[in-house]
């Protein structure tokens, strides 16, 4: 059974040093498969809204466990991704 899994990141940001919260999503076929279909969902520091893709050195990110997320009836992650970009960019305006 295909599912679609969320993972999520955090590490610290380069301008002010706030959390950065990264997301993709990923593709199952089964409990035992290596994940496809991998999209990138975003990237943004919740102190200053900065876009910042991916973690600095010395930093290192932090990864949570993957959650799945919601039966996938179709191979289309697409809409689930421009959700999750517009919610970040919300979180842009405060």
């Amino acid at each position: 059974m295909r599912r679609q899994y969320l993972h999520l990141s955090a590490y610290a940001c380069v301008r002010c040093a706030g959390p950065v919260i990264a997301g993709s999503f990923a593709v199952r076929e089964n409990e035992i498969s290596k994940e496809t279909e991998i999209t990138p969902a975003g990237a943004i520091c919740l102190s200053c809204g900065h876009r910042q893709d991916q973690a600095t050195e010395p930093a290192q990110a932090h990864h949570l466990a993957p959650i799945e997320w919601g039966l996938l009836g179709a191979t289309n992650t697409r809409p689930l991704t421009v959700a999750f970009v517009h919610a970040l960019n919300r979180s842009e305006l405060h």
